[in-house]
């Protein structure tokens, strides 16, 4: 079973930025590791469904990101680290949530139907 521990999440002043990390550990029940496997970043605010933020291929060759976080935030990955990062800048008071890690979707990267999640990470932006 691949293992995803969320970190970095906090509080901090709009305009601000926060950078996340998922560390990934194990592997899927096909014997993938987290090198081969596509992530992606969710959040969740409450009240609110589960929405895509970001996500990024394995070989980190194609990046995704949902209209609301483009130009403010960006995916990347060490697979050498087994780690996914995500970095928030220019933070507003609506991206406070939630934020999940997710490996290896099933039906596309922004629908949140992923085979494993994190436990998330509080992200909360004050005005």
């Amino acid at each position: 079973q691949v293992q995803l521990v969320e970190s970095g999440g906090g509080l901090v002043q709009a305009g601000g930025s926060l950078r996340l990390s998922c560390a990934a550990s194990g592997h899927t029940v096909s014997g993938r590791t987290f090198s081969t496997i596509d992530m992606g970043w969710f959040r969740q605010a409450p009240g609110k469904e589960r929405e895509f933020v970001s996500a990024i291929r394995w070989s980190s060759s194609r990046t995704y990101y949902a209209d609301s976080v483009k130009g403010r935030f960006a995916i990347s990955r060490d697979n050498a680290k087994n780690t996914v990062y995500l970095q928030m800048n220019s933070l507003k008071p609506e991206d406070t949530a939630v934020y999940y890690c997710a490996a290896s979707p099933l039906r596309g990267y922004e629908v949140p139907e992923y085979d494993y999640w994190g436990q998330g990470t509080q992200v909360t932006v004050s005005s």
